[in-house]
């Protein structure tokens, strides 16, 4: 056996780049360590202290991934932004809590790539951070040989938040009258893009990665600031938030239909009204071209809406005024009604 002369770097790692590789990733992250970093990259765990100035502080974790954009970044070798997609991913799922995002880890999963475009991915997830007020603590860049095709890669992440219990938003505050506030999104985001590639082709994705790869926006620091600061004509609300925000929901997989039902109460029905926001080109696009129908789409995609908040009628001008302070756009899109927590789009 010693004639064969094997090595784990000749199988395909090469666990002193990897070594190497880490050490770019601790200057990378630098930026996005909070002070309540005790020890990031580097150990065989991260540590990280208790945030104060919580009472009883419950804490609230997601984990996901990117999905098959990943594809479209690999077509045309553009993976700087990327990163931010998975961190949006994540932070953007506990922030319908009302949850304060504390870190994220990554996993980044391939058999052969170059350092390049792992450190574009390492910008992304760091810049997806930065955004959201979060710290890069750690994660895993596991070198797999064979199991996927050379340039190829996955990428997904979790990460760990923060919120008072008392202040937890789980949508059972909300009420028929309650109205429906869409949040703008940046584009598809990361959802859908399956039936994307089946769509467009392979030259049309080419001619529209700009469009394709725009970054999921990350509504973190606005909706926080919704949350915990003062609103726009200085009123607060009645649990000692900004407003009262009875639900919200991130609309990504199974987009209007799934993501608002599963926060709204048994018997509470929600009515959107597809006419009030202009629906964004790229989606009429897919529509036109995939000959699909209007049911299929407000399954899939997020149609221009990344978020949603569900408030009584009285708060909605300040939500709206709240959020374009911080340069998002926003529309009243529907409304809560007594039924049996199914979402209608019409």
């Amino acid at each position: 056996m010693q004639g064969l002369g094997l090595t784990y770097k000749k199988s395909g790692v090469d666990i002193h780049k990897a070594s190497e590789f880490k050490g770019k990733i601790k200057y990378l992250v630098r930026g996005s360590m909070r002070k309540e970093v005790l020890k990031g990259i580097g150990g065989f765990g991260s540590f990280f202290a208790a945030p104060k100035g919580f009472k009883e502080p419950v804490l609230v974790s997601s984990a996901d991934g990117v999905g098959t954009k990943l594809k479209i970044a690999t077509l045309i070798n553009k993976h700087d932004t990327i990163g931010i997609d998975a961190v949006a991913m994540n932070v953007n799922d506990i922030l319908c809590t009302g949850a304060e995002t504390l870190f994220f880890l990554d996993y980044i999963a391939y058999s052969k790539l170059p350092e390049k475009t792992l450190l574009d991915i390492l910008k992304g997830l760091n810049e997806g951070c930065l955004q959201a007020g979060c710290s890069l603590v750690g994660g895993e860049t596991a070198q797999m040989p064979g199991m996927y095709k050379d340039g190829e890669y996955d990428l997904a992440g979790f990460c760990v938040g923060v919120v008072e219990k008392k202040k937890i938003i789980d949508g059972s505050q909300i009420k028929a009258g309650d109205l429906v506030i869409g949040i703008e999104s940046s584009g598809i985001h990361s959802n859908g893009y399956s039936l994307v590639r089946k769509v467009l082709s392979i030259g049309e994705q080419k001619k529209m990665a700009g469009e394709l790869l725009k970054p999921t926006r990350i509504y973190v620091k606005p909706v926080l600031s919704l949350l915990q600061g003062t609103p726009a004509s200085g009123r607060q609300g009645g649990r000692g938030q900004v407003t009262e925000i009875h639900g919200i929901s991130h609309i990504t997989g199974g987009a209007f239909y799934d993501k608002i039902s599963r926060i709204l109460p048994q018997d509470i029905d929600v009515l959107i009204h597809k006419s009030s926001w202009p629906v964004p080109d790229i989606f009429k696009l897919i529509q036109v071209k995939g000959r699909i129908s209007d049911q299929e789409m407000f399954s899939t995609f997020n149609m221009g809406i990344g978020m949603v908040l569900l408030a009584p009628d009285k708060f909605a001008k300040d939500i709206q005024m709240s959020l374009s302070k911080n340069k998002l756009r926003s529309w009243v899109i529907g409304e809560a009604i007594k039924g049996s927590k199914k979402v209608k789009v019409a």
